[in-house]
């Protein structure tokens, strides 16, 4: 296998360009709005992020389980945590860059009561945590790729111990410092703004994501002579695809319980967020975000046929990742149109221009080519894991 890893030359040269092409149609704005360009730039970072740090989770949660079914198709998380440094340097640079978009000050708000906030926001304090928030997320997810390179090596049951410790770790570390990044670098872009499920909403997202982008990869991979033809079978695109319905589910279930409680309580400083964000075409975005994250998947998934369907299972992953994508676009842009802290969101930018296409772009190429390398960097099927023959013969 060469450096391309699966994708063949003609298809790493469309990707490269794709990724050139999004990074100027994403940075074509500046001279036009700074904010807007940044907003786009923070979206597709976090998507990226997100993707790895997803895979990351689905390894742990592999080993912590004792699940066999998935060690089969294994590289493809690994691969997906493998490009965790890469993106984490991308978010970095990004949030260095509008950190002061970030500093109570930048909001004009008196923080009263709310001093923490204040004190929480300095921009200096604020960056040093985003860095030791993905310094944590790059070593662990480092730590279980490496456990599973020394299985492959035939060091006997101590790799797989070592990962089940890992992963138990990861869960806690990953929980924390995740609960901890979704305050500061979403919702703290509207500051006087709180919701206490905000941090499991957005870990239900990614984790909505991450399956959606494994099931695509496994169809892919699955094809005849590619490296998982024969490996990825319909009983392994059927869990998945399970686990897809499911967390669509528990998706919508956060988003209402967030929505109806601030809904029904009316307390200004909470209802001030979901105002602008109801109203003008952003009404429009709000419904597309719930049919493409939870109305579509929950129907068309339901029945079985569905979810053994390489070409059904993709179109409807595809769906996810644009509802994922358009779902971090309704929280980031209208905070940082002022939506959030007591004005109304302006609705140009909600339309679809070079900016929003470029970051498509940008996260789709980049994201293809990264996990392309990272898989070609091991034996596509983890031969030596103890598990690997209960998942190559799974059945439901």
């Amino acid at each position: 296998m060469n450096g391309l890893g699966f994708l063949t030359s003609r298809q790493a040269r469309l990707m490269t360009i794709a990724t050139i092409a999004g990074a100027v149609l994403s940075l074509a704005g500046l001279p036009f709005s700074t904010t807007h360009v940044w907003g786009n730039l923070l979206i597709a970072a976090l998507f990226l992020v997100t993707l790895g740090l997803g895979g990351t989770l689905f390894v742990a949660f592999s080993y912590v389980t004792g699940a066999g079914w998935s060690v089969a198709f294994r590289r493809i998380p690994e691969a997906m945590a493998k490009t965790l440094v890469p993106s984490s340097v991308f978010l970095l640079a990004v949030l260095a860059a509008g950190a002061s978009r970030y500093s109570w000050e930048a909001h004009g708000a008196d923080p009263g009561t709310y001093w923490f906030k204040q004190e929480w926001l300095t921009p200096s304090f604020w960056l040093g945590r985003a860095v030791i928030y993905l310094a944590i997320w790059c070593l662990l997810a480092a730590g279980l790729v490496g456990y599973s390179r020394r299985q492959d090596r035939g060091e006997g049951f101590g790799p797989t111990l070592g990962n089940i410790r890992l992963s138990a770790i990861s869960l806690v570390l990953i929980g924390i410092s995740f609960t901890l990044a979704s305050f500061d670098w979403l919702m703290a872009l509207s500051p006087m703004w709180y919701s206490t499920v905000f941090a499991v909403y957005q870990f239900t997202g990614m984790i909505q994501a991450a399956l959606a982008a494994m099931i695509i990869l496994g169809v892919v991979l699955r094809a005849p002579g590619r490296p998982l033809h024969g490996v990825f079978t319909a009983e392994h695109l059927h869990d998945l695809s399970k686990l897809l319905l499911g967390f669509s589910c528990f998706w919508l279930y956060l988003w209402f319980s967030q929505f109806m409680l601030i809904w029904y309580t009316n307390i200004p400083e909470e209802s001030s967020y979901f105002v602008p964000r109801m109203s003008g075409v952003w009404i429009g975005a709000t419904g597309l975000s719930l049919f493409l994250n939870w109305i579509l998947p929950f129907f068309v998934l339901l029945p079985r046929p569905a979810k053994r369907s390489g070409r059904v299972a993709v179109r409807v992953a595809v769906a996810v990742l644009v509802g994922r994508w358009l779902d971090l676009y309704w929280i980031v842009i209208p905070s940082l149109q002022g939506a959030g802290h007591g004005a109304h969101a302006e609705t140009p930018w909600a339309l679809p221009v070079a900016g929003e296409f470029g970051t498509v772009l940008l996260v789709t190429g980049l994201f293809g080519l990264l996990v392309a390398r990272a898989f070609s960097k091991a034996d596509p099927v983890p031969r030596n894991d103890p598990l690997l023959a209960e998942s190559l013969h799974y059945h439901l």
